[in-house]
């Protein structure tokens, strides 16, 4: 596969393949593909050559309809809030690049978040076009992200995600849990649910399962720090578990209920970090392991530490 077409605000073109319409143009078609994007943003896209042909080549809003051929456009989000926290680059050879993300950055564009993701500021930084994330980690979520730099090894990376041969841990500040002996592994069956957003639990035969373990139970009162190691790799399975089980992580806006946060919100983050990465290379066999330079200290954003 080829490199993907890449805006100098380290955005990827989005594809989109004409459908059987009878629009006089481009631009026509568009707005009745889209109706959730206003024309004028589409015009002002033609204008500013983000709308692009196979190869590379602005189109003309007059441009006739032609079914079949495949667009490229870049997404936009008109004042989208600068996340005012930074990644840092903690490895990089020609295959791999470990980036140790803050609390609310995206990894890849989603909804309102285009331009201020981890994937969009790495290569705005770095040059590399040809980069692209092997796993994710929520927004709220900081810690270790790994990409793959060479398209020629990138299967052999993504299989080890694939078949769980990835070590990874979290930490997690929550409430304390003196009833339960530890470590714990909490499994359970979690599904879609309401809204669309968040996960939950059911009946049923277990589908994950997490090792939980406590890294700082104070005798008092106050959060415990606790070690998470996903088993099973469920969407939002950690914080799930951790809130069915009495401790909801603190920062949570998602588990046990849903509190959404306003748009250029960063107070109080979600107290989970993704502190560790440890696998065999499997094109040189090599030991890898990562650790991140973050830290949770309470509901402040993530700071590096020395170390």
């Amino acid at each position: 596969m080829s490199a993907p077409f890449v805006s100098e605000d380290g955005v990827a073109a989005s594809r989109y393949q004409l459908l059987p319409g009878r629009w006089a143009n481009l631009l026509d078609g568009l707005c009745a593909a889209f109706p959730g994007i206003p024309r004028e943003t589409w015009q002002a896209r033609f204008e500013r050559g983000r709308v692009l042909d196979a190869n590379g080549t602005p189109l003309r809003a007059d441009a006739p309809w032609r079914v079949g051929l495949e667009l490229r456009y870049f997404r936009e989000v008109e004042d989208e809030p600068r996340v005012p926290f930074e990644a840092r680059v903690l490895y990089r050879d020609a295959r791999l690049l470990v980036a140790d993300k803050p609390h609310f950055l995206p990894v890849t564009p989603a909804g309102g978040h285009v331009a201020e993701t981890l994937l969009a500021r790495l290569r705005r930084e770095t040059g590399l076009v040809d980069i692209a994330p092997l796993h994710r980690i929520d927004r709220e979520t900081a810690g270790l992200v790994l990409f793959s730099l060479d398209a020629a090894t990138r299967p052999a990376y993504a299989a080890l995600f694939a078949g769980r041969r990835i070590h990874k841990h979290y930490e997690a500040l929550a409430g304390p849990l003196p009833g339960i002996e530890f470590p714990h592994v909490r499994r359970s069956r979690i599904v879609r649910g309401s809204p669309f957003f968040r996960m939950q639990e059911v009946e049923g035969v277990a589908n994950s399962a997490t090792r939980i373990e406590v890294i700082e139970g104070p005798a008092g009162e106050g959060p415990w720090r606790y070690r998470l190691v996903p088993v099973t790799g469920r969407k939002h399975q950690l914080r799930l578990h951790m809130a069915s089980l009495g401790a909801p992580i603190l920062g949570d806006r998602t588990y046990p209920t849903s509190c959404p946060r306003a748009p250029g919100d960063f107070s109080a983050p979600l107290q989970l970090l993704a502190r560790s990465l440890r696998f065999r290379d499997p094109v040189d066999g090599r030991e890898r392991a990562f650790k991140s330079g973050f830290r949770l200290d309470g509901l402040t954003p993530t700071r590096a530490t020395a170390g």
